[in-house]
């Protein structure tokens, strides 16, 4: 073959790839909705009609003969059917991966769980990488979906039960209440000055309860504004002890206190010493009477921390996770038994609260089974730095 015939055998496959693959594309982009199946033929197809006219080129510049150039037609007729062939067995494939995948989108997008990847694979053809990491993620998406949606019904239920059980301890002074104000009415008081005494403990009793809630529903959303400085767990608790010490001595609680004289830590006081009086009053009312309510004061691995050790008997290993849940509750009956109402009277909000209140100072709070009762424990940043003001804190 001389250089001519080859230069020219090559222009024409040129000049063929040009127009064929020119050609293609504008079909490609046609047929851009249709289905993966056509375009992996369409592709094929193009690449054999390539290959046909530059074999035809070819054969036309070399002037073989008649019964060489029917064999080397059959020979191209046989690898332009398998060529489509593969390219449709192919295609189907993907088609049918990619409707499997569509069909997955579809029972996710209506709540369904999809099946693990293993099972995935058991149960179906292997796919390409590509479409085996789609699957893998829309399992790992309807995994998460479903772990969202337990925890949306958890939620639900927490808030349904929460206004129930507020809704129940609001029912309560407020019954008390029109009982009193209607026997003052009707002069039907002996001691008028006692019953006004009376009824302003109502009122404060559901002043608290919804500052609780005010608090609550802030730490939650995240805009629970906290001034934080230096100042001194020793004197906070000492203040909170003064606080409940009249309950205790009530229930016959003997409150001990001690730990480190002076223990800085950079918080909000006021929300800080709500969280440790609301920790003290749950130490008083599950603790047995007549027994002890130990807290101290200390540091532990850069943290400020205090520890209220009470001696309530325990609490059942599978409620310890729940404590610090919002509305949650054992026994909705719970305060009942001392005569209280507050934090821990069951709205189920105090330790909630507590929890949120510690979490938005970047603290910590814990709970243990300790002999004879249970050990909270809130850890604070220690202080020794630049206070920060105006700090923004929530809770997830």
């Amino acid at each position: 073959m001389q250089g001519n015939d080859l230069a020219t055998i090559l222009a024409w496959v040129l000049l063929w790839a040009v127009v064929i693959g020119t050609a293609t594309l504008f079909l490609l982009r046609a047929l851009r909705r249709a289905s993966v199946l056509v375009q992996i033929c369409l592709v094929v197809v193009a690449t054999v009609a390539v290959l046909v006219a530059g074999m035809v080129s070819a054969f036309n510049a070399m002037f073989i003969s008649a019964r060489d150039l029917e064999v080397m037609w059959y020979i191209l007729a046989m690898a332009s059917v398998v060529a489509v062939s593969l390219s449709l067995m192919l295609g189907a494939g993907v088609s049918r991966n990619a409707a499997r995948l569509v069909d997955a989108a579809r029972r996710l997008g209506r709540g369904e769980t999809l099946e693990t990847a293993d099972n995935q694979q058991k149960a179906a053809p292997a796919m390409t990488s590509e479409l085996a990491g789609l699957a893998q993620e829309l399992e790992a998406s309807s995994r998460r979906l479903a772990e969202s949606r337990e925890r949306e019904a958890a939620i639900e239920t927490a808030r349904r039960e929460l206004v129930s059980w507020i809704s129940h301890d609001l029912r309560t002074p407020l019954a008390s209440m029109r009982a009193m104000t209607e026997a003052l009415e009707d002069g039907m008081a002996s001691d008028v000055s006692a019953y006004y005494r009376k009824i302003i403990g109502q009122t404060e009793q559901m002043t608290a309860m919804v500052n609780d809630l005010l608090e609550l529903s802030k730490i939650q959303a995240g805009s629970l504004q906290l001034r934080a400085e230096p100042l001194d767990l020793y004197d906070l608790v000492s203040d909170a002890l003064s606080d409940v010490a009249p309950l205790a001595a009530k229930r016959g609680i003997t409150l001990d206190g001690g730990g480190d004289r002076e223990c800085m830590a950079v918080a909000d006081g006021p929300s800080v010493a709500r969280a440790l009086r609301n920790v003290l009053l749950n130490a008083i009312i599950y603790s047995k009477p007549h027994t002890d309510v130990h807290v101290t004061v200390g540091r532990d691995d850069g943290h400020a921390v205090v520890a209220v050790q009470d001696r309530c008997g325990g609490i059942p290993a599978d409620d310890l996770p729940h404590l610090f849940e919002t509305g949650w509750q054992k026994d909705p009956a719970r305060g009942s038994a001392a005569g209280l109402q507050g934090s821990y009277s069951g709205a189920g909000i105090g330790l909630s609260m507590v929890a949120g209140i510690v979490k938005a100072h970047g603290g910590r709070v814990s709970v243990e089974n300790v002999d004879g009762g249970c050990r909270f424990a809130l850890s604070l940043p220690a202080g020794g730095g630049t206070a920060a003001n105006n700090v923004q804190g929530g809770t997830s």
